[in-house]
């Protein structure tokens, strides 16, 4: 299947954040700005390309005019190559053309919950522990909410991920980068709220307060969930068990076959990487990021400032 980072929506939000978008042959690349006035052209989720030399060609192209250092891909997996005509089931194809292995930009395992089952066959399929969770979120009374980008739900959302952020060890994207994000068609923030039993008079007399937010990319048949946030002081509740199942049962709504977890890693994310896996599902391992070099001084100076910063 086709990944959202190839789609057309993304695409307009790569532009929204002042990126360039090329298509070559059907094929996004998105134009990174760099110091010193370089930059580097990045695609994920490469699908089918046929003629690949013509492709590379092509990408050469917009680099010299771009001044761009190197060209990364991170293909969902090396059959979806052909090369000569005949599909390869490993990178020998990448390496005939110069790409060297590199680090990846995007999480190199994910899970996809097939959510064509009934609900009942995905809730067989959790760990015992998850339903358990759901159900005790649902007990303690945390109600959940599809919104948009209301601006206090969303101040809550940002408030959330930041400590978030810092709490799991990942680095969260800048304020304005989530704010955009939320305005590509299909994106949508979910909400669980605390119950009311658990709030102060204060927070009675005002709105509820969000423990627990994610954002959602509903994208054709699939729906992925993006980022998350929680706080930590009402973990308890369990909110994010709940949270989750209620995306799930949303993109069911909207006839959606897939459910993409979007990124684990159980040495970075040991506990984002247990929850997810209590969902169920199959998990997906990507062959990881290729780099195509076009200026070789330029791209050790890159490397080495990486290192650095």
């Amino acid at each position: 299947m086709k990944s959202f980072l190839q789609s057309n929506l993304w695409a307009e939000f790569q532009k929204k954040l002042g990126r360039n978008v090329f298509d070559v042959q059907g094929i996004k690349i998105i134009e990174h700005k760099i110091a010193l006035n370089k930059s580097f052209l990045y695609s994920f989720g490469v699908s089918v390309i046929d003629n690949f030399e013509n492709f590379i060609n092509k990408v050469k192209e917009i680099a010299k005019k771009e001044n761009a250092i190197f060209l990364k891909i991170e293909p969902r997996s090396f059959d979806l190559f052909t090369f000569g005509g005949q599909a390869r089931d490993n990178s020998f194809g990448l390496k005939k053309f110069g790409f060297r292995k590199s680090n990846n930009i995007q999480p190199l395992q994910t899970i996809i919950l097939d959510i064509t089952k009934t609900e009942e066959e995905l809730l067989n399929q959790m760990h015992q522990k998850t339903r358990y969770n759901i159900q005790l979120a649902q007990k303690r009374g945390v109600k959940i909410r599809n919104l948009k980008s209301e601006i206090k739900n969303f101040e809550e959302f940002w408030k959330l991920m930041t400590k978030t952020s810092k709490r799991d060890g990942f680095r969260a994207y800048s304020k304005e980068y989530y704010q955009k994000m939320l305005e590509i068609p299909g994106t949508e923030l979910f909400v669980a709220e605390l119950p009311l039993i658990h709030q102060s008079l204060t927070d009675k007399l005002g709105t509820s307060r969000v423990i627990a937010a994610n954002i959602v990319f509903f994208c054709e048949n699939q729906a992925i969930y993006l980022h998350g946030a929680s706080d930590y002081e009402y973990r308890n509740l369990m909110a994010p068990h709940l949270l989750q199942w209620e995306q799930i049962k949303e993109a069911k709504r909207r006839n959606c076959v897939e459910y993409d977890f979007w990124g684990i890693n159980e040495t970075k994310w040991p506990g984002v990487t247990r929850f997810k896996r209590g969902f169920g599902g199959k998990e997906i391992a990507c062959p990881g990021a290729y780099d195509l070099v076009f200026k070789p001084f330029w791209y050790r100076v890159y490397k080495i400032l990486k290192k650095i910063l």
